[in-house]
């Protein structure tokens, strides 16, 4: 690994624990609640864990599978002790999104046998769908990837708008046919322009509305069929972008979406701006889909391939 390689790294991680920073003051103050006055792990401790992991947003199913976790271990080890609670905390939460299938991804590396890459980007209005487009095309073209993005969230003007600043921003080909035209029709013709120049990955978006669920399943249903026409398994990535500021709310925005379309990765965006982290970990739980990116400042580099333990490691450490 070179000297670039490894500041790169240190800074990631950097920015990662100034991201997390108000999500780790708020569990820490909570767990430090949660055992004080006691030696031991007992059924006091375990309430309040309760309590305090409930109260950073990790959800309450989540977080009873959480505390069953722990118990067992209590039970098993008979006697344990609050100073190692935290440790305890850290092994089984990087379990669970194990389990979940959330990796220990560091790059923005691609399948080689999937050229080009097409990736799908769906959401509600006002998650940071649009900058979070703009920053993997950047971060994507930073690690040597040809990226074109496609702005098939017609139903705004704005939206179309903001991708195009964002793609001259970046330094990338872009694919507009303005408001009002078939999303399905620029998904097309960005996937036929992708292969014509052979590009790395083909970035798609769509519109952030949720007020008709059938109406939206449609439209990410033509998108689908008609970009199929060209590369039979497009898109190879449905990415719903959520802001994990919003708490529950966000796991609420994932059934609608979940229920509209195949969603196989997740985004959780400003999670610098929030003490709610923990959403990250009962998105996962409760959808069982991969968390693989997430925003952890304004700067482009700030969205981070997710990493689940530098993740608990910056959030427990």
């Amino acid at each position: 690994m070179g000297l670039f390689s490894i500041f790169s790294k240190k800074q990631q991680k950097e920015d990662l624990e100034k991201g997390l920073e108000k999500t780790k003051q708020n569990v820490f103050n909570k767990l430090t609640k949660a055992i004080a006055g006691k030696s031991r792990v007992d059924d006091d401790v375990l309430d309040n864990l309760e309590e305090a992991l409930v109260m950073s947003d990790v959800g309450v199913q989540t977080t009873l599978k959480i505390i069953k976790r722990i118990e067992e271990r209590v039970e098993r080890d008979k006697y344990l002790g609050t100073a190692e609670l935290n440790a305890l905390l850290r092994e089984e939460i990087e379990a669970l999104l194990l389990e979940n299938n959330t990796s220990d991804g560091e790059d923005f590396e691609l399948p080689a046998n999937k050229k080009p890459y097409v990736i799908m980007v769906v959401g509600v209005n006002g998650v940071g769908k649009t900058t979070t487009i703009g920053k993997l095309a950047y971060n994507f073209k930073k690690a040597g990837k040809s990226v074109i993005l496609g702005a098939s969230d017609t139903f705004r003007a704005a939206a179309v708008d903001q991708l195009t600043i964002w793609a001259d921003r970046v330094g990338v080909p872009i694919v507009s046919q303005g408001m009002d035209a078939d999303p399905a029709s620029v998904a097309f013709d960005t996937l036929k322009s992708a292969i014509a120049q052979q590009k790395d990955v083909v970035i798609i978006d769509t519109a952030g509305r949720l007020h008709n669920k059938v109406n939206l399943m449609n439209e990410l249903t033509k998108i689908k069929r008609v970009m199929q026409k060209l590369i039979p398994d497009a898109p190879h990535e449905i990415l719903l972008v959520l802001d994990a500021s919003t708490g529950q709310n966000a796991i609420e925005q994932a059934r609608h979406f979940i229920a509209a379309t195949e969603v196989n990765a997740l985004a959780l965006t400003k999670l610098d701006g929030t003490a709610k982290g923990g959403v990250v970990i009962g998105i996962s739980d409760t959808f069982k889909i991969p968390v693989k990116y997430i925003g952890v400042g304004e700067k482009m580099q700030d969205l981070q391939i997710f990493n689940r333990k530098s993740f608990v490691e910056s959030l427990f450490g």
